[in-house]
């Protein structure tokens, strides 16, 4: 019976020694802030977390009646190069004004993938992201955001079998439905620092999860350039570039957006008035990362007689590369065709390649 109650006496020591072993290490779990003790859910393959600092990941964007926060996602592998993420509030409250209700909706998607094969849904694509109000992500980081949208050409890589550079992207949309009419909102994304630190976020863990993680995890840790003007509805000459001249009475009912303005991306939108739709959207990118995503839709030749490099001339874009001081430089206009002309495309590409120091791309530009 002694013997019995020794053997029991042991082994309540070690289970209790077990448990202090699970304890502590409980703590230092608790400590970092993870599993199992905080209960914070994650999002987009476990980059974001709830109450890490965008309003949409904060408990307060649950504090209306009927509120929720819902996600899915789609995770890359090795096997499969593709991935999406989703996360979307929804809430309703009580209109004042007229006793009905108000559903206020916002989705925030993450998406993994290569460039789009086909040439012309790519240049829609990349004019997208790139162009109107982007600015370059921080660190020289080949991506844009303007906010609401972001991508990032992830490294090498990452590439696909056909050799097209993979991307993520982030899109955002928030709108407010009333009994009469939706208004578009703000997704609390928190503005383009934090989007690019999200979008990075997603992207080292979408990596991790693909099998093609750099050594070293991308950062978004610098300042976020910010637009060099506001957009301007009262004008002659668009972006300030000779060559995109407007009469009076047709810029009446437009406006510009200056975008980026840097060695490596160049972008100068035409809307009509209250941006209510496209004009044209003029685009140069020189980044080597960002220029891979021309690869393959650039042509084998000369778009015209007189312009320098390969390109295509479609009804929607015209597209042109050319050699710059050793890099590609690769000019882009989207546009219906009744809107854009070709002397636009060409004053663009000529301003721009005089002003980082190239030769002109287009006919009748002069290097000086």
């Amino acid at each position: 019976m002694k013997q019995l109650m020794g053997g029991a006496r042991r082994r309540a020591v070690l289970v209790g020694g077990a448990m202090v072993v699970l304890v502590a290490a409980g703590v230092g779990t608790w400590a970092t802030d993870t599993w199992p003790f905080d209960g914070k859910d994650t999002y987009c393959w476990g980059a974001w977390k709830e109450d890490s600092g965008p309003d949409f990941l904060s408990g307060d964007a649950l504090d209306e009646d009927n509120a929720s926060r819902t996600s899915k996602e789609t995770v890359p592998t090795p096997g499969r190069q593709r991935g999406r993420c989703t996360v979307a509030l929804h809430s309703e409250r009580a209109d004042s004004s007229d006793g009905g209700k108000v559903v206020e909706e916002t989705e925030i998607t993450v998406t993994y993938g290569p460039a789009p094969e086909g040439a012309a849904k790519r240049m829609e694509w990349i004019g997208g992201y790139l162009g109107d109000r982007a600015m370059p992500l921080p660190d020289g980081l080949p991506g844009a955001t303007d906010g609401r949208h972001a991508l990032l050409v992830l490294p090498k890589g990452c590439d696909t079998e056909d050799g097209r550079p993979t991307a993520v992207t982030l899109d955002s949309t928030a709108r407010s439905v009333y009994s009469d009419s939706t208004v578009p909102g703000d997704a609390g994304l928190g503005g383009s620092q934090s989007v690019a630190r999200l979008l990075v976020a997603a992207a080292n863990h979408a990596m991790e999860k693909a099998g093609c993680a750099p050594a070293k995890p991308l950062e978004a840790v610098s300042p976020m350039p910010t637009l060099p003007e506001e957009d301007e509805d009262f004008f002659t000459r668009a972006c300030r570039i000779r060559g995109l001249e407007f009469g009076k009475k047709e810029a009446r009912d437009l406006e510009y957006q200056v975008g980026a303005v840097t060695d490596d991306l160049q972008s100068c939108s035409v809307r009509t008035q209250h941006g209510e739709g496209r004009y044209f959207d003029a685009l140069m990118v020189a980044q080597p990362r960002l220029s891979a995503l021309f690869d393959g839709a650039t042509g084998s030749k000369a778009p015209a007689r007189g312009w320098r490099g390969t390109g295509v001339f479609a009804n929607d874009y015209k597209v042109v590369r050319a050699d710059c001081a050793g890099r590609p430089l690769t000019v882009l206009m989207l546009a219906p065709s009744l809107h854009e002309t070709t002397p636009y495309f060409a004053a663009f590409a000529n301003a721009v390649a005089r002003r980082v120091g190239c030769a002109p791309v287009a006919p009748g530009g002069s290097s000086r």
